[in-house]
């Protein structure tokens, strides 16, 4: 590969995604779902998505967890803003600790979906990004 194009490949700003997660907690157990599509589909998340322009995250994440899940959330504290590059893309991902507020968990565009106790939070394939979060919140009171 020539030298022009290396620096070029290099310089090129990389594409920027921003997406908001929920934590969702219930009791003693984290709520985690399969990703059912997409370059990452069969891997485990935080239930979530992209933030539309001008929306602050609190609210984003109510309206995806209401579009993914037809469930209402309470969104508590932010428990930590994860940036991760993935080879086509670089991540934001603000993450909430969340509760229930009405509705069931509907699976809308999951494959599946798990109530993890602390235990057993490593007994999924999580994906890339969310692995550090695993960690924390293994250590962490929820």
């Amino acid at each position: 590969m020539n030298h022009d194009l290396v620096t070029q490949l290099q310089q090129t700003p990389r594409k920027q995604i921003e997406v908001v997660a929920a934590i969702i907690t219930d009791h003693n157990k984290i709520f985690a779902t399969q990703r059912g599509y997409g370059e990452f589909k069969d891997g485990w998340e935080f239930p979530g998505g992209k933030m539309e322009a001008g929306e602050m995250p609190q609210q984003a994440l109510k309206r995806e967890i209401r579009e993914e899940l037809d469930t209402e959330i309470n969104v508590g504290e932010l428990i930590e803003t994860v940036e991760y590059d993935y080879p086509a893309f670089h991540l934001t991902m603000h993450c909430f600790l969340c509760t229930v507020k009405s509705g069931n968990l509907v699976l809308k565009e999951h494959e599946a979906a798990r109530w993890l106790a602390r235990e057993e939070l490593n007994s999924v394939d999580w994906l890339p990004a969310d692995l550090g979060l695993i960690e924390r919140l293994r250590a962490q009171a929820w």
